[in-house]
């Protein structure tokens, strides 16, 4: 009998350590019942969708657009965007811009980054754009600030140079060593554009305030290498003894150029704008004699750069401006 009260009491001893070790190696069910330890629920958070970019150009038959599309690109590259870019067929297709606007509000893409063929006509399709949560960025001609706001929209941010000032500083070059009474002519670029109407009055500016030189007359070959021939023709049959071209773009210069070569006339200055690669081979041919560089790469990387900005919920600049460079045949030397 004693052994057997001494065999329980040692089994109600051993009860409680038995009990606790079974506690420790029993497994820590979380609230849904499976085995593994719980884990945060924000631990492994899904990936962030990849942002689309739309790049909307005039056209890519000046290749002033496709070196712009080559900054962008590189942004692209950088920052891990997907970048869309359109194109209208010609500068002067501001329907067709339009409605790829429209497209691009359809596809829902987070932000559009656009070059206007028109300051004022494309203004009521970006505020539908801006109406469906779409950033906006302005490249090169600026949309009309006025129309803007009339609009309902908030300033949108702008890139480019100053046109008027380089357009300016072309001409004024442009005339070096002219003599007095040097008659001039004006080839303009799309009048509806902001960038067009600086340049002119730069380049007026630069004439008026020069005795020597006479503007003799001042029309629109719509940024268009065939058209600058045509008109260049004209202009020269009425007024033949004209000694400068300026011209508001290279397209339009080469243009004005070729019909020169035609006549074999070395005797007329003629200045352009944008310091595209065909610009730079008339300038070693002594056949342009200044251009100016807007940096069209740098315009379309920082267009994507202020989009990215604006899609991570930052403050921009209303306006960005890129250094204008002249380029003549002694600044590529």
């Amino acid at each position: 009998m004693r052994r057997l009260f001494s065999l329980f009491f040692t089994l109600l001893l051993l009860l409680p350590l038995s009990a606790c070790k079974d506690e420790r190696s029993l497994p820590q069910l979380n609230s849904i019942g499976n085995t593994s330890p719980a884990q945060p629920a924000d631990s492994n958070p899904p990936p962030e969708a990849q942002k689309t970019i739309a790049l909307v150009m005039k056209t890519l038959t000046n290749p002033f657009f496709i070196a712009m599309e080559q900054g962008a690109r590189r942004a692209e590259r950088q920052l891990g965007m997907r970048l869309l870019v359109k194109a209208a067929a010609q500068e002067t297709s501001i329907e067709q811009q339009i409605q790829i606007v429209n497209e691009l509000i359809e596809a829902k893409v987070d932000a559009i980054i656009i070059a206007p063929g028109d300051s004022d006509r494309l203004v009521p399709v970006l505020k539908k754009a801006a109406d469906a949560g779409i950033k906006l960025v302005n490249l090169d001609n600026q949309l009309d600030p006025k129309t803007v706001q009339q609009m309902g929209l908030a300033p949108i941010p702008f890139v480019s140079v100053d046109n008027e000032q380089a357009a300016y500083a072309a001409v004024r070059w442009l005339r070096q060593g002219l003599p007095a009474g040097t008659p001039a002519l004006l080839l303009e670029g799309i009048r509806s554009a902001e960038n067009a109407r600086q340049r002119s009055q730069g380049a007026v500016r630069a004439l008026a305030e020069a005795p020597a030189m006479r503007l003799l007359a001042s029309e629109s070959a719509h940024w268009k290498i065939d058209e600058g021939y045509t008109l260049t023709q004209e202009l020269l049959q009425r007024h033949p003894q004209a000694k400068l071209i300026y011209a508001a773009n290279d397209m339009m210069a080469l243009g004005a150029i070729r019909y020169l070569q035609e006549q074999g006339r070395r005797d007329v200055k003629v200045g352009g704008f944008d310091a595209i690669a065909e610009a730079q081979t008339a300038l070693r041919q002594g056949w342009l004699h200044v251009t100016v560089d807007q940096q069209a790469t740098e315009q379309g990387f920082q267009g994507m750069m202020l989009a990215d900005r604006l899609l991570r919920g930052e403050t921009v600049p209303d306006v960005t401006l890129i250094n204008a460079e002249l380029v003549t045949a002694q600044t590529l030397r």
